[in-house]
């Protein structure tokens, strides 16, 4: 009688067994689809801790019932981030579990109400479009719009557009011109910085105008880095993204990775993105955010890196209508408040190196000094 548990039965039954795979090939998705997501989430006042603790984002009215009171929500909410990094993580089994490149994620837009913990979290995806990807035959491209509900009232408590490279059952031959003819026209641009940098006095709305005020008509821009950082460690490498159900093997399977570019299991990007926005948040006054648009992962982030934040500040306005962007920014989210005024920054975490490993714009509501 075969004992299944000999070291040599063993391999040579692993060697004959088919796997059962999780995840979907990019022949998998057709523009048009929709996927309903299974399992949902109740967003927790504990898993909403955890996330804001573990990636710097220290904002009192998310943790305290006193300043909670005096932003004018009923208890601390959800934070954003918590609640973007939850949409996407559901998605990841059905989406792009497979691997693959997240290449961006645009349009993150947010209810004018805000989300409490108890709220259940349920997610669906449309296929946008499908491509092929000219650089790397063995790999598609596809755009996902996503859409995160409260399983009660059906209303949208997060949307956005993402966008991934999605491994091909079969790879398709390609000339690769694209790609070169990008990284060509890269080479030959040199950097075109400012004259100088305008660091705003303050956090406050009045100090990021007065800092674009003082760039104006000067070759200069409104640029700074934050002094905080923050190493990751095997809480924001593995705990936090499947605190989110993000069941991609990037952030949790050492023994696939290892062979890997990186040679070890990865930041979530939310992760990576939502601590370089707690070092950018914890020089503002922060009243509310609006959106995010234009997001991107520009290299890996893995244990032991280090994530720091630079931030530009690319215009002020007295509410969110009146910025150069606001067709972009759906007019629910755009409650006018005499205690706030909108700014628009492109915040950008980098590395130890000093390498970017994300950017992005974030429109957000900053307190006023004086109202």
């Amino acid at each position: 009688m075969t004992d299944w548990t000999d070291p040599d039965a063993f391999a040579q039954a692993l060697d004959r067994a088919d796997t059962k795979e999780k995840g979907n090939y990019f022949e998998r998705f057709e523009e048009g689809d929709v996927i309903e997501h299974d399992p949902g989430l109740t967003l927790t006042r504990w898993g909403n801790e955890q996330w804001m603790g573990q990636t710097l984002n220290h904002d009192p009215a998310y943790w305290r019932s006193d300043a909670a009171e005096a932003r004018g929500f009923d208890e601390p909410p959800i934070h954003p981030d918590y609640l973007t990094a939850a949409t996407l993580g559901i998605t990841v089994e059905d989406l792009s579990e497979k691997g693959g490149y997240f290449l961006g994620r645009t349009d993150v837009r947010f209810p004018g109400a805000p989300v409490y913990a108890g709220t259940e979290l349920r997610v669906e995806s449309e296929v946008v479009n499908t491509a092929t990807s000219s650089s790397r035959p063995q790999y598609g491209i596809v755009s996902w719009r996503t859409r995160g509900t409260d399983a009660e009232t059906g209303e949208v408590l997060c949307s956005y557009e993402r966008t991934n490279m999605i491994p091909r059952r079969d790879p398709v031959e390609t000339d690769g011109g694209s790609a070169a003819a990008a990284e060509e026209e890269e080479g030959e641009n040199g950097p075109d910085l400012p004259a100088e940098f305008v660091t705003p006095a303050g956090g406050h709305f009045e100090d990021f105008v007065a800092a674009l005020e003082e760039a104006e008509d000067r070759d200069a821009a409104v640029a700074y880095r934050h002094e905080r950082g923050r190493t990751q460690d095997a809480v924001t490498v593995a705990s936090l993204p499947l605190s989110t159900l993000n069941t991609a093997k990037q952030h949790h399977n050492v023994d696939v990775m290892a062979d890997s570019p990186s040679g070890d299991i990865v930041t979530y990007g939310d992760v990576t993105r939502s601590t370089a926005l707690g070092h950018a948040r914890s020089d503002e006054a922060t009243w509310r955010e609006v959106g995010f648009d234009d997001e991107s992962f520009h290299t890996f982030v893995a244990a032991g890196d280090t994530v720091y934040a630079f931030t530009r500040v690319l215009e002020a306005a007295d509410s969110v209508e009146k910025l150069s962007t606001s067709s972009q920014t759906s007019s629910e989210n755009a409650a006018a408040t005499d205690r706030a005024g909108a700014v628009r920054f492109e915040h950008i975490a980098f590395n130890q190196d000093d390498e970017p490993v994300y950017s992005g714009t974030r429109t957000a509501e900053i307190r006023k000094r004086s109202p």
